[in-house]
């Protein structure tokens, strides 16, 4: 399989104040901005980086638009890898391919993320289809995060860290939690979102107790059906 058809291509910058992220979050990625940015000054006096991070909890919650970020952040590359789509029905042949991407990523000392972590990642002896070769698999991936050079960026996502084997947990040197959204702070994304239309575009009923790209989908929807509803008013006058 072609490397290449493996990542994720995804061309969206994402400046980094305009993740929506809870203060604890916000001062844990922007501590990690900065180790990154005095990498060397760092290393002279001994000290190690945090490169390793896990980023867990509800989807739709912005663990995706962290990773773009961080990448744009720091004026790496990024290179986005959905687990669900590599794993293959040779469990050797994934291992390669996961092997071949971590090269990449260390070579460029680019941020690699590995979207749905759980999909390789389980506990050894959880699934007893091809016990022996799912061991193999995540000892390999263990070895490659240990391996990671500090010079580049590890992020992992997941929805269900329970399942994931204790081993490559510990590996993570931050743990980030990602939680439903308040109904303030959805307030404030929507307020965001809806700033760059027109006001009479941007009068819709608002939707709470979902994630951030729930209320995306849903705010664009309106505003689109607001558009389509003017310009065929418009159109009507005119003939």
């Amino acid at each position: 399989m072609n490397l290449y058809n493996l990542i994720i291509q995804d061309k969206e910058q994402i400046n980094f104040n305009d993740v929506f992220l809870n203060e604890g979050n916000k001062e844990i990625l922007v501590q990690l901005i900065r180790e990154h940015t005095y990498i060397k000054e760092l290393q002279e006096y001994g000290l190690p980086v945090n490169n390793k991070i896990l980023l867990q909890g509800s989807s739709g919650c912005g663990k995706t638009m962290t990773a773009k970020a961080l990448a744009h952040a720091l004026g790496k590359n990024i290179i986005i890898l959905n687990l669900s789509n590599i794993v293959s029905s040779r469990i050797g042949e994934t291992s390669q391919n996961i092997k071949m991407i971590f090269d990449k990523a260390a070579r460029e000392r680019s941020v690699l993320f590995l979207d749905e972590l759980d999909q390789i990642g389980k506990a050894r002896g959880s699934d007893d289809k091809d016990v022996g070769e799912m061991r193999r698999l995540v000892n390999t991936l263990i070895q490659l995060i240990d391996y990671y050079p500090e010079n580049a960026l590890l992020l992992c996502a997941t929805n269900h860290p329970e399942i994931i084997d204790t081993a490559i947990l510990r590996r993570f040197q931050l743990k980030i939690n990602y939680e439903m959204p308040s109904s303030e702070f959805l307030d404030a994304f929507y307020d965001q979102l809806l700033s760059q239309f027109p006001a009479e575009m941007t009068t819709i009923e608002r939707k709470y107790a979902i994630s951030f790209a729930e209320a995306k989908d849903h705010a664009l929807t309106a505003v689109k059906a607001a558009l389509i509803k003017k310009l065929e008013a418009k159109k009507i006058i005119s003939s």
